[in-house]
Order: structure tokens, then C-alpha cells, then sequence
């Protein structure tokens, strides 16, 4: 893609964007509000906590709540971020997301099979931060995983080649065509790539917003005896 494909756009300019960016706010409390969190009454495991918080942010109308931050590692050590869905948590496989298994991110798991997770719900200042090892489910499980979710998914999994060079915009449409015709035609088509990965936390971390920068972060660490829960430092 050319330098000259971007032409056309309006940039601000860097004083008046770093004016728009200051006028930006945390927590307005005409949208935002900042429930209290007690340590000393936070559950001994953290799923039960996590589940707590994630059907809260639901209920108060968080854009998309399961939209997860997804940060891995190549064989080069440069970390990579990006957002993917959630699509379980539970106390046997912990926090499960899919992709392809040849895409940027399934090569960077396979290389370093370690990932760090961060949820953010601004509407309750509200964020879980979670790392642990990542290993991919059996594909069956996979399969189960992506054919319960609509048939935009399946085509997503079908049209595949995430990540590599594309050459233009019609080459896409002519593959997710196909891959949509394929998806309504055949609603239980396998997608050999595609891959459910499961995440059992070693580390989860609560972090509750204050108004007056009085946060209150609870950080979840297991152990071989169980987990240890210890408040943290803003």
C-alpha cells in the first residue's frame, strides 16, 4: 500500500492533538461509576471474583465486555498485543480464546507457549490482569467451540491466511465470499487452523478505580498449596 493511499486524511496536527488528548477525562462520573471493593471480603479463588465482575460490567452496559487485550512473545522476545474474545473462564481450563494456529499470535504461542490477558471496564474503572501458560485445546473441542458461535465466526475461520500480506482488497472479498457461501452451506465445516487455546492462571490481578487515585488492586498468585491473595501498591 502506497504513502499516497493516506493523502487524503485530515490530521489534526500534533498541538492540537495534544490538546484534544488532555481534554480527554478518566471516570466521568456522568458515565463512569466506581463501586468500593473490599479486600477483606474478596472470594479465597479468583474465578468466582472474575465472574462476579465480568456479569457486572454486562449489566452496566459495557460495550462488548468480552473483548480481552491479548499479549505474547516471539522467539525474537519483542512482546505483541492485540484484542481477541474471550470465550470461557473456569476452574479447569482457566481463561480459553481461539485464532489460527498460523497466524502471528498462534506461531508466537507455539514459540513461547506463556500470555498475559488484560480485561478494561471503563464504565465501572474497573480492569483484570491475568498471566499464565497457554496450551491448544484438542481440535474436537475447537470445532464444538467455533460452531456454537454464529455463522460470521465459521466464515471468519474458513476465509483464514490471518496475518500474511494481502494483495488487495478484492482478493479478500473474493475469499470471505466463499468462505461465507461455504459457512451457510456446510454450518458444521471444519477449519483445520483454527485453534482453541486455554490459559490457567498462575497470576490474576483486580484492579478497582478510585476518584481520588485511591485504587484498590488485589493480586491473586497461586501456589502448590492453593492460591495467595495480597493488596498491591496504586
Amino acid at each position: 500500500m502506497s504513502a499516497s493511499a493516506h493523502d487524503d486524511a485530515v490530521d489534526p496536527g500534533p498541538e492540537s492533538f495534544r490538546a484534544l488528548l488532555h481534554e480527554q477525562r478518566v471516570w466521568d462520573p456522568r458515565r463512569t461509576t466506581l463501586p468500593a471493593l473490599d479486600p477483606d471480603q474478596v472470594p479465597g479463588r479468583p474465578l468466582p471474583l472474575f465472574r462476579q465482575w465480568f456479569a457486572e460490567a454486562a449489566d452496566a452496559g459495557a460495550v462488548e465486555p468480552h473483548t480481552v487485550s491479548l499479549a505474547t512473545t516471539g522467539a525474537d522476545g519483542l512482546p505483541d498485543v492485540r484484542i481477541v474474545m474471550l470465550h470461557d473462564a473456569d476452574e479447569d481450563a482457566g481463561f480459553s480464546f481461539a485464532t489460527h494456529a498460523d497466524s502471528r499470535k498462534g506461531r508466537q504461542l507455539a514459540e513461547h507457549p506463556y500470555a498475559a490477558l488484560c480485561l478494561y471496564w471503563p464504565v465501572l474503572g474497573r480492569q483484570v490482569r491475568v498471566r499464565g501458560p497457554v496450551a491448544p485445546a484438542p481440535h474436537t473441542e475447537a470445532l464444538a467451540d467455533l460452531h456454537a458461535h454464529s455463522p460470521g465466526a465459521l466464515a471468519a475461520a474458513l476465509t483464514a491466511h490471518q496475518s500474511e500480506p494481502l494483495d488487495s482488497p478484492a482478493v479478500l472479498r473474493t475469499a470471505a465470499d466463499a468462505a461465507w457461501a461455504r459457512a451457510q452451506r456446510e454450518p458444521d465445516a471444519d477449519a483445520p487452523d483454527w485453534t482453541l487455546y486455554h490459559l490457567p492462571p498462575e497470576e490474576i490481578e483486580f484492579f478497582q478505580g478510585d476518584q481520588a487515585r485511591r485504587h484498590v488492586r488485589v493480586r491473586y498468585t497461586l501456589h502448590a498449596d492453593g492460591w495467595a491473595r495480597e493488596l498491591l501498591w496504586p
